[in-house]
């Protein structure tokens, strides 16, 4: 799933690449991708690209007096084509290229895709004035990598809830931009359990926990920094101490990270750094 840290660099990219560029052609591949019927991405053509900016795991290009809001969803991404021969690339997820599910002309040989390597589209696209007419965008909660992001923005989030702590950090409603990779890491590096509800964190582990956010969050997005947008999922794996790490050796203390499954999801924990010693 794209998370804050990969889908800053890919915004910063887009901003970078295709800001002042036209919009020519539109293709929409698979049209359960448009959530605006009444205004299709094919309004944009003729329009002109003035910058990038994210909004949670969503990426929104301002073209014109419009916004193309990309909802990234669980396997969404983007691809870049510019004056050279096409070479589709596997993801480290998949052993095939993800489809392209709609492209964007912008002259001079150069195209903009946008991907979905699931087995069911959970991409979206979005053509609005304001990106805060898209649902998701209007309920996201603050983040972690805005450096106005506040402790009592953090500790209103956890609100003394009885809830999984690892839920809350996903809950982009409470806390935008994180998933289940970044919140193993995050929970790894304040040496907290998946599974702790947040209203029985002691005050130290709160103290960690918030710690750990920002570093990771802030961290991960500063070095994502100048890698080319077909290889940040890569880096991504690349860079995870625990995240996927099952059966491999914890760095921090050399016990073996365990993975445990609940609530239809997954998380990958230290017993050791983590639960005391126990096994979930």
């Amino acid at each position: 799933m794209p998370e804050s840290p990969e889908v800053e660099a890919l915004t910063r990219f887009l901003d970078d690449e295709a800001s002042g560029r036209e919009i020519v052609a539109v293709d929409v591949l698979e049209f359960r991708t448009v959530k605006t019927r009444a205004t299709p991405p094919a309004a944009l053509v003729g329009r002109t690209i003035s910058g990038a900016r994210r909004y949670g795991k969503h990426v929104a290009l301002a073209v014109g007096d419009a916004n193309l809001v990309v909802s990234l969803g669980r396997h969404g991404w983007a691809r870049w084509h510019s004056g050279e021969p096409r070479h589709e690339h596997s993801s480290a997820e998949t052993s095939v290229a993800p489809p392209a599910l709609a492209a964007f002309d912008l002259g001079d040989d150069t195209t903009l895709e946008v991907t979905d390597a699931g087995t069911w589209v959970s991409l979206g696209l979005f053509v609005v004035g304001d990106p805060a007419e898209v649902p998701a965008i209007a309920k996201l909660g603050p983040d972690p990598a805005d450096p106005s992001f506040t402790r009592a923005q953090f500790d209103t989030a956890l609100g003394g809830r009885r809830k999984q702590i690892k839920a809350i950090l996903q809950e982009q409603e409470s806390i935008g931009g994180i998933g289940n990779a970044y919140s193993d890491e995050i929970l790894h590096l304040a040496q907290v359990s998946p599974v702790a509800h947040a209203a029985a964190l002691r005050s130290d582990e709160t103290d960690r926990l918030f710690d750990a956010t920002l570093t990771t969050v802030r961290g991960a997005i500063e070095a994502r920094r100048g890698i080319p947008i077909d290889g940040l999922k890569a880096a991504k794996v690349a860079s995870m101490r625990v995240h996927r790490r099952g059966g491999e050796t914890c760095v921090t203390c050399g016990d073996t990270i365990r993975d445990f499954t609940f609530s239809s999801t997954s998380a990958q924990y230290c017993p050791t750094c983590q639960t005391d010693g126990a096994v979930l």
